[in-house]
């Protein structure tokens, strides 16, 4: 890393100031997440503020619960430093909002306990999944694959988030049209379609052969995926099944 002239902090002024152990500190330089600006002669590292303010990013997502491999594919995505703490505090305003919703769901109880009121399973448990989509997809692929996938996507901007739903919508449409023409599922059309849909899966991760198969064989089996391609085309999910398994053994075996 060049040498930075406005580096003054040494590693024990940042542990001190970060609450980050300096053992950490050079854990996270040994693996490339958080680089001093400089070190010395002595061997002592350096900081300035282009390192401080990363060390803030690393605390946020760490804190949001993900993992150092994680947040450092995060960090290096992200070029514009203001864009992406803009990008955070919407990420941490969404986290104090469900916190928020989970807290009111504790007070009920409370008051419904000390009330001596029975409570349904439904109102024990309100507010605590977000995601009906999480539990299933970290069953399937792991909670790294799942970490990185909403990493990413607590990432992008506005803007970005907009694009990619725009995206979607259109790979949708593409295949649906190959539908109403009948097209078999091996025609370059609806192979071509089908490589967009993985060039989108791919903004979220990057699935093999077999879990991309497993991903659009999720589609046909779990009825909420289902009728979210059917209300585009009655039987697209069954469609884009075969259209996945085709481009799996031919593109990415």
């Amino acid at each position: 890393m060049k040498q930075d002239e406005a580096a003054r902090w040494t590693i024990s002024e940042v542990a001190k100031a970060s609450k980050v152990s300096s053992r950490t500190l050079r854990h996270y330089d040994q693996m490339g997440l958080l680089e001093p600006a400089h070190t010395g002669l002595n061997g002592y590292r350096f900081y300035g503020q282009q390192e401080l303010l990363r060390l803030q990013r690393i605390l946020l997502l760490r804190d949001l619960g993900l993992g150092l491999e994680t947040i450092g594919e995060v960090l290096d995505g992200q070029a514009d430093p203001v864009e992406a703490l803009a990008v955070h505090k919407e990420w941490l305003l969404a986290e104090r909002d469900r916190l928020d919703r989970m807290s009111r769901t504790v007070d009920a109880t409370i008051a419904a306990l000390r009330q001596g009121e029975n409570m349904t399973a439904e109102n024990i448990f309100k507010d605590f999944d977000n995601n009906p989509y999480e539990a299933e997809a970290r069953q399937r692929w792991g909670d790294q694959a799942v970490d990185a996938s909403n990493a990413r996507h607590a990432a992008m901007t506005l803007d970005q988030k907009q694009a990619f739903m725009e995206d979607y919508a259109a790979v949708n449409e593409d295949l649906a049209r190959c539908l109403d023409a009948a097209l078999p599922a091996d025609d370059p059309a609806v192979q071509a379609a089908v490589e967009r849909h993985y060039a989108w899966i791919c903004l979220s991760w990057t699935p093999s052969a077999e879990s991309y198969v497993g991903l659009g064989q999720m589609y046909v089996d779990d009825p909420r995926f289902t009728a979210n391609y059917d209300k585009v085309r009655p039987g697209l999910a069954s469609y884009l099944l075969e259209g996945i398994k085709i481009y799996a053994a031919e593109k990415l075996s």
